[in-house]
């Protein structure tokens, strides 16, 4: 049980094929994503049949497309089946997210051109987009939390979520609560490839979306690689993953319980790392992971993940720790060290950062305010987490006196003249040619 994580040593010299191996891991599996292709392409060619039956394949459900809806008679049946402390829960991270997504909101604007023509840009919200919300191992209420008030605060009319349903197709009533309240338009009881399937090429049942968001295990996240470009996407949100960057000072009980936060999500392709300038940090912080780890119920899974998808990093400094962190490019960051912002201005590559001992990632999964829904897979190095503005369009507005068009003609026909576009050049021409 010793050296959960596996130590890599980098105080000495460069790191190992294995961890190198480690770091550039690919978001997406190729087998996932050979399976999601065929599935999807059976999902365009027969719609509500195909939907049907890979969800009875799939996930064990037999549902007819009548079925497939969550009914207004469901959403009422889940206020009531939750507890009280869950419906006060959900109203108050609703009203944090709600908060944080409207402080993101970006004003429409104009600036003068140089000969008193107007430019700018209006941000528009999305038609009818499509939130995927996890329920395989949990059904992640929050994530309908994380979600749904972002396209809410944006404008957006239609909502339409998509979420496993149990065995015997019951929708589950934490997930159609929160869902609710938070403002879909529409829930569907169903999951896996189908489900993106169904949002991005449509159904006689599920109208087709514009954009589908939100995190999934390895065969959404494949599913939605495939369909981007018929429709938009977010990013890559897979299997969770965590980083702790950590000094000598941190305590390892609080870094063994931030990373089995995220092993125990039950995909068993979660990923963890600590990097630290301390041994001695490392080596307790793997025997906590065994002894607070054997109390959670999915240990096993967990153990696996710890044993083949995570690792401890010894560096020689702090600041090779953040160049370590970079690569690894995280979807959760934690900085546990004596003063957290001190190195946060090193960090390129992550999802979200959460700074200081009083910080755990799981108030970033359930209730700070900005999303949970972040990029995975080593994305964050060109990726940023979801927000508010990804559920609008920016459209830019040009808007030209003649004198500034004619102060530009000389530019517009030059290039018009290098890429052999005649008729480019005769489009402004010809206002002066009268």
């Amino acid at each position: 049980m010793s050296n959960l994580p596996p130590l890599v040593d980098l105080r000495r010299g460069g790191a190992s094929d294995d961890f190198e191996r480690f770091l550039e891991a690919p978001p997406v599996d190729p087998a996932a994503e050979e399976l999601a292709r065929r599935v999807l392409e059976r999902v365009r060619r027969d719609g509500d049949r195909a939907v049907a039956e890979f969800t009875a394949r799939f996930n064990g459900v037999r549902l007819t497309p009548e079925r497939f809806a969550v009914s207004d008679a469901e959403r009422r049946a889940a206020a009531d089946a939750v507890g009280r402390s869950f419906r006060r829960a959900v109203g108050d991270v609703l009203r944090r997210v709600q908060r944080f997504a409207r402080a993101g909101l970006r004003p429409s604007w104009e600036i003068r051109a140089p000969r008193g023509g107007r430019l700018g840009e209006r941000f528009v919200p999305l038609g009818r987009v499509g939130i995927y919300v996890p329920a395989g191992a949990s059904p992640l209420a929050s994530t309908a939390l994380m979600t749904i008030p972002l396209a809410v605060v944006a404008g957006v009319p239609e909502i339409v979520v998509t979420t496993p349903c149990h065995a015997d197709g019951s929708p589950d009533p934490h997930l159609v609560y929160a869902a609710d309240r938070a403002g879909a338009t529409e829930i569907y009881r169903l999951g896996g490839i189908q489900a993106v399937g169904a949002l991005a090429f449509g159904t006689a049942t599920i109208r087709r979306v514009d954009k589908i968001v939100g995190p999934g295990g390895p065969y959404v996240t494949a599913a939605k690689r495939c369909v981007y470009g018929r429709v938009a996407l977010d990013m890559v949100a897979g299997p969770s993953e965590i980083a702790v960057l950590a000094d000598a000072d941190a305590d390892p009980r609080w870094v063994a319980a931030d990373l089995l936060s995220q092993a125990e999500h039950g995909t068993g392709r979660e990923r963890t790392l600590l990097v630290t300038v301390s041994l001695g940090l490392a080596k307790a912080v793997s025997e906590e992971l065994v002894r607070q780890g054997r109390r959670l119920p999915r240990w096993n899974l967990v153990r696996r993940v710890l044993v083949r998808r995570s690792r401890a990093v010894c560096v020689s400094s702090m600041e090779q720790g953040v160049e370590t962190i970079n690569r690894f490019a995280p979807e959760h960051l934690e900085i546990l060290a004596r003063r957290p912002r001190r190195w946060l201005a090193g960090i390129r590559c992550a999802g979200a950062v959460f700074l200081g001992r009083w910080t755990p990632e799981s108030a970033g999964d359930f209730a700070a305010g900005p999303s949970h829904v972040l990029p995975t897979g080593g994305t964050a190095r060109f990726f940023s987490g979801l927000t508010v503005e990804d559920f609008r369009r920016r459209m830019s507005v040009i808007e030209l006196t003649r004198a500034d068009l004619q102060d530009m003609l000389p530019a517009i026909e030059e290039f018009a003249r290098v890429e052999d576009l005649p008729a480019h050049g005769r489009s402004a021409r010809s206002r002066f040619d009268i």
